[in-house]
């Protein structure tokens, strides 16, 4: 046997240990008792029998059948098997996936929750539709389509913001333009004058604010002083008023008193003058009337008229 032989064999032998391992391996994995499921879906794209079934990302079964529905034509049937134990449940979602982007179409199973019933064999694991490669393209060509209207707004408006802006340009170029520099330059060389010339006055009026506010504060100072000299006699005199106006305070009631003491006496005394005022009203009618009588007792006879 020549050595090209040999080695021809020696590479048979390990491709067929390869091919051994590999199958054995795939069968470790997904040998032992498996549950049957199903789902439908209105769009398959491209899934075939033979097709990885993903719970989580974690390969658990294969894709046994993929047809239309009996009951259904629009539905595509998707028959499974899955290992058994593998915790499908009522909130699991069945939809289309990929294992990666360059890999044929897998059935993709959530893991729903764990506090959700388990589903048992045969049931059908709820589903969930994925675009389609047409719906995906219908909706770019719409939103191409309103891409080239917002392009044609937005280049309008671009043109009318372009114009503003050299307009803005222009106006910027006008105001800083030589002129209006020279006439800044001037500007500002008469306020450094008018500075340079009033600043003697600024800095004599600022001394005589300084000595005001000094005098100020002599002044109030000694207006305190003055309050504080005046006070005290103030008080004093205050005092000595409150004590005057309780001793008069006193006396009216003092003199209340006596008045209602005595009011009787007062009243009889009224009346006494009231009599000899009328007494003396009296004597002065009759005085007015017989001023003889201040000389005779009796009234003279009358005279007798002459015959």
């Amino acid at each position: 046997m020549s050595t090209e032989t040999k080695v021809g064999a020696f590479v048979l032998g390990c491709f067929s240990v390869l091919a051994f391992t590999l199958i054995y391996l795939i069968d470790a994995q997904l040998g032992g008792h498996t549950v049957p499921y199903r789902t439908y879906l209105r769009y398959a794209g491209g899934l075939e029998p033979g097709a990885s079934v993903l719970f989580g990302g974690i390969a658990v079964g294969k894709v046994t059948a993929v047809r239309p529905a009996a009951s259904d034509p629009s539905r595509i049937e998707i028959l499974l098997d899955v290992k058994e134990n593998t915790p499908l449940n009522e909130k699991s979602i069945a939809k289309l996936g990929l294992i990666s982007v360059m890999s044929a179409a897998a059935l993709s199973v959530t893991t729903g929750s764990n506090d959700a019933q388990r589903l048992p064999a045969g049931s059908t694991i709820p589903s969930q539709e994925a675009m389609s490669l047409d719906d995906m393209t219908a909706k770019l060509a719409v939103v191409a389509d309103n891409a080239n209207g917002l392009i044609t707004e937005v280049r309008g408006e671009l043109h009318g913001i372009s114009g503003d802006a050299r307009t803005l340009l222009a106006n910027l170029n006008t105001v800083t333009g030589p002129p209006n520099q020279r006439k800044v330059r001037e500007l500002l060389d008469n306020v450094n004058a008018m500075v340079a010339t009033e600043r003697p006055k600024i800095d004599r009026l600022t001394d005589q604010l300084n000595t005001l506010s000094q005098h100020a504060d002599e002044t109030i100072q000694n207006v305190n002083g003055t309050v504080s000299d005046i006070r005290e006699p103030v008080r004093q005199d205050l005092a000595e008023l409150q004590n005057t106006l309780l001793e008069t305070k006193h006396l009216l009631a003092d003199m209340q008193v006596l008045v209602k003491a005595n009011d009787y006496k007062i009243d009889d005394t009224l009346e006494n003058l009231r009599t000899a005022t009328q007494n003396l009203d009296d004597l002065t009618e009759s005085v007015k009337q017989r001023p003889w009588s201040l000389l005779r007792v009796k009234q003279p006879e009358d005279r007798k008229v002459p015959k």
